[in-house]
């Protein structure tokens, strides 16, 4: 990536401030409840949707503004403003991807529709669900209580019960876990209002129809690894790994990513959390050695998600990730979107940046134009660190679109010390700490996974 490509990236795409604003209002009324609309409110809601009037979407949430004026609130109301929110932000990241592969001569998949399931889930269940979700909207996030939360109990239990709604039960158990530790809301002195509209638009999609899903093919062929992204959070931790497929015969080189996942407690942070993934070890060793992967009939989803398999995977020989990058990135083919994951906060397009200088300020400058450097999304489990990214020549990282300017997270850096190369990596520390000073710090505090396991066992066999 260079400074001509980064200059196509800075102009915000027409229509996009707009369409935030838009989605800003009738966050700013979900917030206050959709049953005490005032006139700021009810424009609101006309603004929203007024922006999707020439789509297939627009009768249906005129009419949903008419009878939300009239102080009727159902689902099919509900539905159609979640689409209509849905549908905006889905066109800003339409517009936003378009900019970005233009930008970097990226070619991209097209989404292919998948046949709905054989069985439909329980109407029942979803019904239940609905139910919840249109009594947050009639209070609003100002209006939640203890008692309000409380209600969604029954619901979520049966939704746990059903495998063809886990990702609804998750989504609505997540939503109701944060209104719950922020109760009473009305007490808050800022509310997320963006990211609570987000999770609620979300749900109420998924429970109209169950599922938004694309299907899965099993691929053969060899992985490069170009970074791996930590998530991490209090009760959950998430290693991402964006790579290039090689496919085995015919077929275009991909980018693909591959995640897996583990539950955990707030106690466990830094490299320890990669103790709780060691059920993946073939995963693991080529995050933390830089190996190929050869991987057998793995199923590959539409929008470029591998379902890890220890058993479909083999180690392979070692593999650069910024060869990698510099070779066979530029001409891998980018997976398609979902509908239901087009949304500006979901990019997150892997790229090679060098020839640039890092900045004081937190930018790399390339020529002229500069870039905002995320340091803020390095995780503690890996040795890549601002200051390392501050020395670096060269940087395998995401470009994200955040409060309307794009960023860039690094998940992979090069410098030169004393003449020669230096990498750091955040899954560098996969397999345990590289570096001294970690590993005897780890030595010392001993490992929060060792003893939690240990101290379950003695409950279990007791």
């Amino acid at each position: 990536m260079q400074g001509v490509q980064l200059a196509e990236l800075v102009q915000t795409p027409p229509g996009v401030d707009e369409a935030m604003e838009a989605v800003a209002g009738f966050d700013a009324a979900l917030a206050d409840g959709l049953s005490r609309l005032g006139p700021r409110h009810s424009e609101a809601v006309d603004a929203l949707a007024g922006a999707v009037s020439a789509s297939p979407l627009g009768a249906a949430a005129a009419d949903a503004c008419g009878e939300l004026a009239v102080g009727s609130i159902s689902d099919t109301e509900l539905s159609a403003l979640a689409g209509a929110r849905a549908a905006l932000l889905g066109a800003v990241h339409d517009a936003l991807l378009a900019r970005l592969d233009g930008a970097l001569g990226r070619t991209r998949a097209e989404w292919e529709e998948h046949p709905a399931d054989a069985q439909e889930p329980p109407a029942n269940l979803l019904a239940g669900a609905r139910s919840w979700l249109r009594e947050l909207a009639i209070a609003g996030w100002r209006g939640v209580d203890e008692e309000l939360v409380s209600a969604a109990d029954q619901t979520l239990e049966a939704l746990w019960a059903e495998p063809r709604l886990r990702r609804l039960a998750v989504l609505l158990d997540g939503l109701a876990a944060e209104l719950r530790v922020s109760c009473p809301v009305a007490t808050m002195e800022r509310i997320p209002e963006r990211r609570w509209a987000d999770l609620w638009t979300r749900a109420v999609l998924l429970a109209h129809s169950g599922s938004w899903t694309g299907g899965a093919a099993a691929v053969s062929g060899r992985l490069l690894p170009l970074g791996v992204d930590v998530h991490e959070h209090g009760t959950a931790v998430q290693a991402q790994l964006h790579a290039v497929l090689e496919p085995r015969g015919d077929g275009p080189v991909r980018l693909v990513r591959a995640a897996v996942a583990a539950a955990k407690v707030d106690t466990i942070v830094g490299p320890e959390v990669w103790d709780l993934l060691s059920g993946h070890p073939t995963l693991l060793a080529a995050i933390a050695e830089r190996r190929a992967v050869d991987i057998a009939d793995m199923p590959l989803t539409a929008d470029g998600d591998l379902l890890w398999d220890e058993e479909r995977a083999k180690a392979g020989e070692p593999a650069d990730p910024f060869a990698t990058a510099r070779v066979r990135l530029p001409d891998a083919e980018a997976p398609a979107v979902a509908p239901l994951d087009r949304h500006p906060v979901r990019i997150a397009e892997p790229v090679l940046v060098e020839g640039y200088k890092a900045k004081r300020d937190g930018t790399f400058d390339l020529g002229g134009a500069a870039i905002d450097v995320d340091a803020d999304r390095l995780p503690p489990s890996g040795p890549l660190t601002p200051q390392l990214v501050n020395a670096s020549t060269a940087c395998i990282g995401l470009l994200r679109w955040d409060a309307g300017r794009w960023t860039l997270q690094p998940l992979a850096v090069r410098s030169v010390a004393k003449k020669q190369p230096v990498e750091a990596h955040n899954g560098d520390w996969a397999l345990g700490p590289t570096d001294p000073k970690a590993a005897k710090a780890l030595a010392r505090s001993g490992s929060a996974v060792a003893v939690l396991t240990e101290r379950a066992g003695k409950l279990l066999r007791k």
